[in-house]
């Protein structure tokens, strides 16, 4: 008789336990991983320039920036192979032909694109790779054969997106009216399916804030040792 009472008690209490977890599941333990790259994204003048600088200066010798490819001219002080790899659309379009890009993208009838040899230099290197692309280059990213962290950077308002813009002086009117439609639409991505691409959506208010956040984060996914 006490057996089938206690064998009772322990099947209501193992019902229990069932029910509690299907509420309040157990949190998954997270192991850290050795990064090969970081992806960055973001509109133009969220700051995402400024925070991966930062960051490398921190942390010399921790981070390897992959050098892109982009048929655009260079901006005065941009140096060829520093800032980016400037090559012709013929140039580009052979690449694309040959398979030497991860991910590319046309930018206002601009290419732009991440070459496999630009980021293997990095990762031969030790380094973590550090890959600035926007978000249809992440999404083709997020398939590749390699440990990425995914970082989306959004500005605190599209208000304060635009001063931003307005502030750098660096283009017209036109130009910057196009870069904000651009941003729209990946704001408007970004709340839609973010968080599948995204591991981490963070906001850039204030540089100093913004910056503890990408370094704790990267700390916590075993890009920099604690």
């Amino acid at each position: 008789m006490l057996w089938t009472i206690l064998s009772v008690l322990l099947a209501i209490a193992g019902l229990a336990f069932v029910a509690y977890r299907k509420v309040f599941p157990k949190k998954k333990k997270f192991t850290k991983t050795k990064l090969d790259a970081v992806v960055i994204s973001g509109p133009a003048g969220v700051g995402k320039g400024t925070l991966i600088k930062k960051l490398m200066d921190s942390h010399p010798g921790k981070f390897g920036f992959s050098v892109s490819h982009t048929t655009r001219d260079p901006r005065p002080g941009e140096v060829d192979g520093v800032h980016y790899h400037f090559v012709t659309r013929e140039k580009f379009e052979s690449m694309i032909k040959n398979g030497e890009f991860l991910e590319h993208a046309d930018v206002h009838g601009k290419m732009y694109g991440t070459s496999k040899a630009a980021v293997d230099k990095v990762r031969r290197s030790g380094a973590v790779c550090i890959l600035e692309v926007d978000v249809k280059g992440a999404e083709r990213l997020k398939s590749a054969n390699f440990s990425c962290y995914f970082i989306f950077v959004r500005p605190p308002s599209f208000e304060v997106l635009r001063e931003r813009m307005l502030k750098r002086g660096a283009e017209s009117e036109d130009k910057i009216q196009t870069r904000l439609q651009t941003a729209r639409q990946e704001l408007d991505f970004i709340a839609e399916k973010g968080r599948t691409v995204y591991d981490k959506i963070m906001e850039n208010d204030s540089l100093e804030v913004a910056y503890k956040s990408l370094e704790g984060a990267l700390k916590l996914y075993g890009a920099l040792t604690v």
